[in-house]
């Protein structure tokens, strides 16, 4: 009787053994499940929030990747040329990197929309500020009535805020803004810097870049801005009349005019800088002759905010006070500005619109390495794309052209200088987006060809 039983007991434990390997077979066969993230710039509910001004947010298709183009024989730039595709559902670049950039919100299969996984890296922050602001003029034919028509209409915001003003600093946008870093956000400068610099921005004037337009029109249903750059190609080029001609002419950083009149014109309306920049100017075109900011009764300031000390600066200046603190401490605005700038006279760009500026029209191979958190447009590239999206026609003269070797960096320099290239600007890519708006008829781009 005993070997029965033992016979059993061996049987029904063999048995029970078969069926657990079994079982576990089957679980491992069974995919895991991971979970899925909302699709979207940033994951951050914090993009979603209004202002108290009744600002919206927008957030457009996703830009085209960009793709290197062809560099120049001769030296070679630290940073990369690319080419700019229209933002349409798929593209692709030209050139032996091709690559297909799917901007289609419809979710793969098996995936519902609302858990499309990201397809931006957060620092990019695809989503900006909407304001509903009146046209100046009613002219007939003005760039925002043709970009349409255009490659870059799928990327062009027509109610992006160009300036910021007292409205625009709220805790709920100090929060939104944090996140990025230099000029394209409001990242290392804390709430109540901003609020005491912006708060005293509280005008209209503050708000538009072309705030005069009414006394300056003259009956012309379309406002004409000339924007110069400083290079080389306007030496002899005799363009001074035809420039200040504009409605409007602006400049940006060592912009000397006495003495070069008759190639770059003698007026400036509009005054583009960074402090930092700025400062370097004074120090670097000294012996060419820039001793600092044109100061005429037209002149306004534009500030390029890269840092605190951009803010500290406005604020200065506006209150007729010295800098308070950081690298310009106890310094005069009045030296840069003259005696008798007023608040009206200054502006500030807006932090969304120069980084929809580097996210949309100048998105370089930079923002893919480690120095992504330096790089961005040029204070010129700023300067003339806020034109584009303030003036009627725009006219671009002393920025780079595809025979820059021909020329020197600056139109003031005693001898030649080749172009300096640097990794926190990608002037070869600026370059092709130049030519580009030129063929578009979005500009008037000068050249010597």
């Amino acid at each position: 009787m005993a070997l029965p039983r033992r016979l059993a007991l061996c049987v029904l434990t063999g048995g029970v053994l078969l069926y657990i390997y079994m079982l576990r077979v089957s679980v491992e066969k069974t995919p895991p499940t991971r979970p899925l993230q909302h699709h979207g710039s940033s994951s951050s509910s914090r993009d979603s929030e209004t202002s108290r001004d009744q600002q919206t947010l927008q957030t457009p298709s996703a830009p085209p990747e960009v793709s290197p183009g062809p560099a120049p024989t001769g030296k070679t730039p630290t940073s990369t040329a690319a080419h700019l595709q229209p933002a349409e559902s798929s593209s692709r670049s030209d050139g032996a990197d091709r690559t297909r950039t799917r901007t289609s919100t419809r979710a793969p299969i098996g995936l519902q929309p609302q858990q499309l996984i990201p397809t931006e890296p957060p620092f990019i922050g695809d989503t900006y500020l909407s304001e509903d602001t009146p046209p100046l003029t009613d002219c007939p034919d003005d760039i925002r009535s043709r970009v349409t028509q255009t490659e870059f209409g799928g990327r062009f915001l027509e109610h992006i805020p160009v300036l910021q003003w007292a409205q625009h600093v709220t805790p709920e946008q100090h929060q939104r803004l944090s996140q990025y870093p230099g000029g394209h956000g409001w990242g290392g400068v804390d709430y109540h810097t901003l609020l005491d610099t912006l708060s005293v921005l509280n005008s209209s004037a503050n708000r538009r870049l072309l705030d005069d337009w009414t006394q300056r029109a003259n009956e012309s249903r379309c406002s004409r801005c000339a924007v110069v750059g400083n290079g080389g190609i306007l030496r002899g080029s005799g363009r001074g009349p035809e420039i200040d001609g504009h409605h409007y002419v602006f400049r940006t950083n060592g912009a000397i005019t006495e003495g070069f009149e008759g190639d770059v014109g003698s007026r400036t309306t509009h005054y583009t800088f960074s402090t930092n920049t700025l400062m370097n100017s004074m120090r670097s075109y000294a012996a060419a002759g820039y001793r600092g900011p044109p100061v005429s009764g037209e002149t306004r300031y534009v500030f390029l905010p890269d840092h605190d000390r951009d803010y500290l600066l406005m604020k200065a200046a506006a209150t007729h006070t010295l800098v308070e603190r950081g690298p310009e401490r106890a310094k005069d605005p009045s030296r840069y500005f003259g005696d008798d700038v007023s608040v009206e006279k200054l502006k500030m760009y807006h932090p969304d619109f120069i980084r929809y500026l580097r996210n949309r029209f100048l998105r370089s191979k930079a923002l893919k390495t480690k120095y992504k958190d330096i790089y961005r447009p040029s204070t010129g590239a700023v300067m003339l794309l806020a034109a584009v999206h303030t003036c009627d026609q725009v006219s671009a003269y002393g920025f780079m052209t595809s025979d820059y070797r021909n020329y020197s960096d600056h139109y003031y320099d005693r001898g030649y200088r080749p172009v300096g290239f640097f990794i926190n600007h990608d002037l070869l890519l600026e370059m092709s987006l130049w030519q580009r708006l030129h063929r578009a008829g979005l500009i008037r781009l000068y050249t010597h060809q």
